[in-house]
């Protein structure tokens, strides 16, 4: 397993070590035109503060990586991008770019979802490991199985096994079996727990960013839909998604909409019994819908009939 030490923006890590509540986080990079590959999914991405605070002070677990128009980033995820408005977020931004942008241009920024975050208090931060160089500038990947990158392991293990305020560590991160040699666990893989903003992009990036029943590209206007309503009971699992329309996403939730098992979109009579129009929506009746490439992110059978059954008006 390896873990990917990320130099940090310090006024990020301010406002988001204050807001415990947070099972998400869009750690940015404002270059905006390579994705971050570093790490497989579940893997530890680390945050250490630029110098001279020359400490690793929290971490995430690594969930996705895209590039994203700014607004889209914000919508996905609001605050959880480490800024009180998206006006504060893109002057963020636009420092490390070195750059004022202009007001109206929605610059694409590199995006690193991570998932359960943590944030260490100062009395618990670690320093760098020795062979850091202080020339990096966005960071470095260490193997946790081997040093440096096992004692930095052991020592996030020993911070967080302090309690307190950084008590989401996951527990599967230690494999029950210790070394021979000591009591310490080996570092292991977690599935990470995907939230509401990580919901939504992963359903955009598993759709290609088209929405599924017309085809349309215009990011601003798609949004990922769950087809089983998460407050009834639905996950954010991409085969509970669909990437849609603005509209269309608007028409599934009150079920003037469905998708059936075939993956044919099925539309409403009442939206001509209670508007008295409709037109451009009956055309889309019938029409098989563009389904993920990947057959673990097509809609899942069960969340299409629950939805046929339970939302749909018929």
């Amino acid at each position: 397993m390896k873990a990917f030490v990320g130099v940090t923006d310090g006024d990020w890590f301010e406002f988001l070590s204050g807001r415990g509540d947070r099972d998400e986080v869009n750690f940015w990079q404002p270059g905006g035109k390579t994705h971050f590959r570093a790490l497989k999914e579940g893997e530890l991405f680390l945050f250490k503060l630029h110098s001279p605070d020359n400490y690793i002070v929290g971490g995430g677990l690594f969930m996705h990586s895209t590039l994203l128009p700014v607004s889209v980033a914000w919508d996905a995820f609001e605050a959880a991008n480490g800024a009180e408005s998206l006006a504060e977020m893109r002057a963020r931004v636009e420092f490390y770019r070195r750059r004022s942008g202009d007001a109206l241009e929605d610059y694409t920024v590199g995006c690193i979802i991570l998932t359960q975050p943590f944030f260490l208090p100062r009395e618990r931060w670690i320093p760098i490991p020795e062979d850091w160089k202080p020339n990096i500038v966005q960071g470095r990947t260490y193997d946790l199985e081997k040093d440096p990158g096992l004692s930095l392991f052991r020592s996030l293990e020993a911070a967080m096994a302090s309690g307190g305020p950084v008590s989401t560590w996951p527990a599967q991160m230690r494999d029950p079996q210790p070394f021979q040699e000591n009591r310490y666990g080996k570092p292991v893989l977690v599935a990470p727990r995907v939230g509401q903003g990580g919901f939504k992009i992963l359903v955009t990036d598993a759709y290609e960013r088209r929405c599924s029943l017309t085809g349309e590209r215009v990011l601003p206007v798609l949004e990922a839909a769950h087809i089983h309503p998460y407050g009834k009971g639905g996950q954010h699992r991409i085969d509970n998604g669909l990437l849609m329309r603005r509209d269309l996403h608007i028409l599934l939730d009150r079920g003037y909409v469905t998708v059936r098992p075939d993956m044919r979109v099925e539309v409403s009579r009442r939206i001509r019994e209670e508007f008295e129009n409709g037109r451009d929506y009956y055309a889309l009746h019938g029409r098989e819908i563009r389904a993920p490439l990947s057959p673990k992110h097509v809609p899942a059978r069960e969340n299409l009939l629950w939805h046929n059954e339970n939302i749909f008006k018929g």
